[in-house]
């Protein structure tokens, strides 16, 4: 459970955080003087520090400047009246996590603090590489042993310590920002600041505030000055995810700091002098983005200095056992269930499913089967039915026996009985008729009108039963087109 410090002299303001903050969500500790503060802040370790820069004897800007001393990793919120609000710029220029000014919004104080608890988390858990000694339940794990990611964990340790910057190419849940956190915990910049931004979750005009910040009045609503994540994280590591859904505006701006090291905040045309270390990603093929226009050539190059590719899972023969055993073991502690292991049918079922979520899907898939769980090891029925949906897909495009083929359609059928289903024939007529048609396409070599005259149907009847399927005819065989019937 993380631990939130709160130094400030108002009480009303100390009960407002424990408040906010349950003991259930975090454990708050408060101290109302600056050497109270700095005594619990060296005996506890907390995970989020949040100062007043009025405090009774001493500067909340004094205390930042300790407190970065101590542990740069420790994110600190600074609390402040109107008349102090460049003192708390001056401490965010220099690393401080962010500042709020008094009279305080709760909830945008509470999504902050949940924010600076997550890049916390970043900062002081490492990303550990498969070959360290870890739990087998521990978060935070690179795991695998295929050859791919093998040539992962070399380039992670080659490129760590240089002071280079990497692009970490990977389709959607390939372990990306796992990556991106090892690097930087084997880099020399291990004990400076570490920031993400994922560009693809937020708008051009707050990106390049989130990145670059703002002077007052530089647009509507801009009533102070705002630091960026260059200034914050000046000496330290910025993690730029998905940097292919970027705008080319922002695009130039990056070019430009990547170039010369410097860059203006919005609204300013003072040139801001800063050290950081960029480390990006993207599931976008920035080639494609190119030849289109939409993402610059130049940067590319910038970026493109050391390249780590991800493989997808689908192409990691062999690590899906070790995965689903870990992330089983993992999930059975955190959700209170006593579940470690997994049955060989329930691992040729994941076995047989493609993953296009990659390891991101198979963490949401394993946790469904937990919850659903009433034993210590996972079977094939507490998967849900679109995994079994797509084994049955798979064992009739690859003609597995008639056996095993009512043995899935049994525990199709017993999974959405216990889901309660209100439309159970509908589902297994269309699971049986998909078999069928797969199979027949399979046997006619993808002639759909042939198909048709077996099955018994038109052609227009055939392919209103594909679209009504989702079968794309084109990945499952090769299609010999013929004039409709």
């Amino acid at each position: 459970m993380p631990l939130l410090l709160v130094i400030d002299d108002d009480p009303l303001t100390l009960e407002c955080f424990r408040v906010l903050f349950p003991t259930e969500e975090a454990t708050v500790a408060t101290a109302t003087t600056a050497a109270k503060g700095l005594k619990l802040f060296t005996e506890q370790q907390p995970d989020v520090v949040i100062v007043d820069i009025c405090l009774p004897d001493q500067s909340g800007l004094d205390v930042f400047r300790r407190l970065h001393d101590l542990n740069a990793k420790v994110p600190v919120i600074l609390i402040t009246g109107y008349g102090t609000a460049e003192t708390a710029i001056e401490a965010m220029r220099l690393g401080a996590y962010d500042y709020v000014v008094k009279p305080v919004d709760p909830q945008s104080l509470q999504q902050m603090i949940r924010q600076a608890f997550q890049i916390s988390r970043l900062m002081r858990v490492p990303a550990k590489l498969a070959d360290e000694e870890s739990p087998n339940d521990a978060e935070d794990l690179l795991i695998g042993k295929c050859p791919e990611m093998q040539e992962v964990y070399k380039a992670i340790g080659r490129v760590a310590p240089q002071n280079v910057t990497v692009l970490i190419l990977g389709e959607s849940g390939t372990g990306k920002e796992l990556v991106a956190r090892a690097i930087y915990h084997y880099s020399g910049r291990s004990n400076r600041p570490f920031r993400a931004i994922n560009c693809a979750a937020i708008p051009e005009t707050l990106l390049e505030t989130e990145l670059f910040g703002h002077e007052k009045g530089a647009f509507t609503g801009a009533d102070r000055k705002r630091i960026g994540k260059f200034e914050q994280c000046n000496g330290g590591t910025l993690f730029l995810d998905e940097i292919g859904d970027m705008t080319p505006l922002t695009q130039t701006k990056i070019l430009r700091v990547l170039q010369d090291g410097q860059f203006e905040r919005i609204g300013g045309n003072e040139p801001i002098k800063v050290d950081v270390r960029i480390i990006a990603a993207t599931n976008r093929d920035l080639d494609k983005l190119i030849e289109e226009g939409r993402f610059r050539r130049d940067l590319y190059y910038r970026l493109n200095v050391y390249t780590i590719r991800l493989p997808p899972l689908r192409q990691r023969a062999g690590d899906l056992p070790l995965l689903a055993a870990h992330f089983t073991r993992r999930f059975g502690r955190e959700l209170g269930k006593d579940v470690d292991g997994i049955t060989p049918e329930a691992l040729e079922l994941l076995q047989s499913y493609p993953w296009e979520g990659n390891v991101r899907e198979l963490q949401s898939v394993l946790k469904q089967a937990i919850v659903r769980a009433t034993g210590p090891v996972l079977i094939p029925e507490w998967f849900t039915p679109g995994i079994q949906a797509k084994y049955l897909e798979t064992a009739a495009s690859e003609s597995i026996d008639a056996p095993e083929l009512s043995t899935a359609l049994t525990r199709f059928v017993e999974a959405r009985l216990r889901d309660d289903s209100r439309n159970l024939h509908e589902e297994v007529l269309a699971l049986v008729e998909r078999h069928l048609i797969l199979q027949v396409l399979r046997h006619t070599g993808g002639n759909q009108s042939q198909a048709a005259r077996i099955l018994g149907m038109t052609r227009k009847t055939l392919r209103g039963k594909l679209n009504l399927l989702g079968i794309a005819v084109e990945h499952a065989t090769t299609v010999q087109e013929e004039p409709d019937d």
